[in-house]
């Protein structure tokens, strides 16, 4: 249900597509981002569909990977492929690129 970080950064380094998908709130987006599709999760349930449904892996993540550990669940209900970052942009932050500011 969660990828690590240090797996993710694998993922890119072997230019393995998917999607990312940011459910924090639009504020958060703001301060730091890893980029990606933004649908804010009190939003996800209305707008979920504008995801692209074509068989990548979709890869939600949020500030600490608890928003997006639900919007995982709730998308694999709904026939994603998805997975949250384990740790949020936090632990991306504090592990993988220090340049992403931290909040």
């Amino acid at each position: 249900m969660e990828i690590a970080p240090s797996n993710l950064i694998k993922w890119k380094e072997k230019n393995k597509s998917y999607h990312l998908l940011d459910v924090r709130r639009e504020d958060e987006r703001e301060l730091a981002s890893l980029g990606g599709i933004h649908i804010p999760l009190n939003e996800l349930e209305a707008r979920y569909q504008e995801i692209p449904q074509d068989k990548l892996p979709l890869i939600v993540y949020c500030h600490h990977g608890v928003r997006s550990l639900y919007a995982t669940q709730f998308l694999k209900f709904h026939g994603y492929d998805a997975l949250s970052l384990r740790g949020g942009i936090e632990e991306w932050s504090t592990t993988i690129d220090p340049s992403i500011p931290r909040y």
